[in-house]
């Protein structure tokens, strides 16, 4: 028998960041298991940039490096912009993305606990836009691909961007599962024409369904681990598949039913590891029912009319901006006052 008193050990920041890595690992895997191990190469570049801008911008600061540095956040923003980009990107687009993350929507508001927009995100934002032909070359899983390049050799492209004599990026890359499904959609086919295609597999597309399932059970870890609360990914994650799943009934042949939806692109990362970041999301309980479901419709709308075939990044940006609005709309009354009394 448990007895009182019912005390706690309290979590480091260092530790929490660290659990998260942690519960990254099996989209990690599974990515390096259906893409190959060019991923690994981004993580790594992102993780020293991160670090690396991390220490300079500390310096400027005049704050100590250890305690900063040892806290893992930088750590965070490095994967999460790493696994939000196409692996054979070059090196170069990895450091702009990851150093304009770390010193602008971090340090320039102040650092960890004072930035309004998720510094990962807007480093993906900032690449998107200014680079979109690099943000497009994905890597074809395995079983679609029609070249198989050594590790050497992709290591070979990310750091020179040569590829071997008579190997061509097209023979490496196609588009996403959500690109291809807008841009046929545009050319008339239906959604059942369109799931037919080679990349399509049970729920989205080969091989991302599967590191979308290993982000899902690294985020069920997190909720069990009580380091994230489970309303946000429920709220996001229900609300999306609620919304397809109305559209899919009332016109099949144009809108995508809602598994494709929650398997494809980075729903599941970011209902997991973006929407519940502490920083930027509301602090109360309908504060972030709100918040998740708002970005659900967002991330529908611009998928299913936006520009982007993706529209995680841009809806937890838009989002995180209603942050202050929304935890001052949802503060409960100060106990003792009477609601609607200042």
């Amino acid at each position: 028998m448990w007895s009182s008193p019912f005390l706690t050990t309290p979590v480091s920041v260092s530790q929490i960041m660290l659990r998260v890595l942690y519960a990254l690992i099996p989209g990690v895997a599974l990515y390096v298991w259906y893409f190959g191990p060019a991923i690994l190469v981004s993580i790594t570049l992102a993780v020293v940039t991160a670090v690396a801008t991390e220490a300079a911008m500390l310096k400027l600061r005049n704050r100590p490096l250890k305690p900063f540095l040892s806290d893992n956040s930088a750590l965070i923003t490095a994967c999460l912009l790493a696994l939000s980009i196409p692996p054979l990107a070059p090196w170069w687009l990895i450091v702009i993305g990851t150093a304009f993350g770390i010193a602008v929507a971090k340090h320039l508001y102040g650092g960890l606990g004072s930035n309004t927009f998720n510094p990962a995100m807007v480093g993906y934002a900032v690449l998107i836009i200014s680079f979109p032909a690099h943000m497009t070359q994905w890597l074809a899983p395995g079983m679609l691909s029609l070249l198989q390049l050594p590790f050497s050799a992709q290591l070979s492209y990310i750091f020179s961007g040569h590829l071997p004599s008579g190997s061509t990026l097209d023979a490496l890359t196609m588009a996403t599962p959500l690109d291809t499904l807008k841009t046929q959609l545009h050319l008339g086919l239906s959604v059942d024409e369109i799931r037919s295609m080679p990349i399509y597999g049970y729920l989205a597309g080969k091989g991302s369904e599967m590191v979308a399932l290993g982000f899902a059970l690294g985020g069920i870890y997190l909720i069990a681990a009580r380091i994230i609360p489970w309303v946000l990914p429920a709220a996001y994650l229900g609300t999306l598949f609620i919304i397809a799943a109305v559209f899919h009934q009332i016109d099949p042949e144009h809108y995508v039913g809602p598994l494709f939806h929650l398997f494809s692109g980075a729903a599941m990362l970011g209902a997991f590891f973006i929407f519940t970041d502490p920083v930027g999301s509301p602090t109360t309980f309908r504060g972030r029912v709100i918040y998740a479901c708002s970005a659900a419709l967002l991330t529908w709308l611009i998928r299913t009319f936006g520009g982007f075939p993706d529209g995680v990044a841009f809806a937890a940006l838009l989002m995180n901006m209603c942050v202050p609005l929304i935890d001052a709309w949802t503060q409960p009354s100060v106990f003792g006052k009477k609601e609607g009394k200042r």
